[in-house]
């Protein structure tokens, strides 16, 4: 397992694999809330802990073959771990993303399961929630290209930028998760490639709300923000 004892707190609790446990959490009454998507996240309250404990899920095609096992190819290979990582470096760079908390895997022959906890962006939403919602304002689009620029002028080559990954809170800071086969990498055409997934994203969730909430002008914005950082 890969943690940091700063946060975890209890260790007599947190050496237990009852910590990436869902039941475990719901059983004390500490479960709060439970995200959809291709992932399964739940959010725990207890206390000072604050966390997303998210099961690594696969998606396409290869979901059908097995919901959330993946080949071994070693420690270092493995998802939830890279992810932890690349969070720790980007956290500590200042960057729009959650800090890691702890990270784990369950090998069984040539498979593994893999778990990650970060702490909970408090009092934030989707991007995608907030369109569903009414409008959003252009000062918010604005933040949300700023932030993506951050992490491109970084070289955080993000593998599903979409409007479910893009968080905004109460005060409108933008924060970005979900970092699965993230990567750093130098400077080129993937940036491009991750703005046109996201404006894609938008694009489809968007389809069956009023026009206001995303158009060719709202994406400007979005793109005047990522300009300007």
């Amino acid at each position: 397992m890969l943690s940091d004892p700063a946060c975890l707190g209890n260790p007599a609790l947190d050496a237990e694999e009852s910590l990436f446990d869902p039941e475990f959490w719901r059983r004390r009454g500490e479960l709060q809330e439970v995200w959809g998507g291709r992932g399964s996240a739940w959010f725990i309250a207890s206390g000072r802990r604050q966390w997303a404990l998210r099961h690594f899920r696969r998606g396409g095609f290869l979901a059908q073959l097995s919901q959330d096992r993946y080949v071994w190819a070693g420690e270092d290979k493995v998802r939830a771990f890279a992810e932890w990582r690349l969070l720790e470096l980007l956290w500590r760079r200042g960057l729009p993303v959650p800090k890691p908390v702890a990270a784990r895997y369950s090998r069984a022959g040539l498979c593994y399961r893999c778990d990650l906890i970060t702490q909970r962006i408090m009092d934030a939403k989707p991007l995608s929630a907030l369109l569903a919602q009414g409008a959003v304002p252009e000062p918010l689009w604005r933040a949300v290209g700023a932030a993506v620029a951050r992490l491109h002028r970084a070289g955080v080559d993000h593998a599903d930028l979409n409007a479910h990954n893009i968080l905004l809170d109460l005060t409108g800071v933008v924060s970005v998760i979900d970092f699965d086969r993230g990567r750093l990498r130098a400077h080129g055409r993937w940036t491009s490639r991750n703005l046109q997934r996201l404006r894609r994203s938008l694009a489809k969730i968007s389809r069956e709300l009023p026009p206001d909430r995303y158009s060719m002008r709202t994406w400007d914005w979005l793109l005047a923000g990522y300009r300007a950082e």
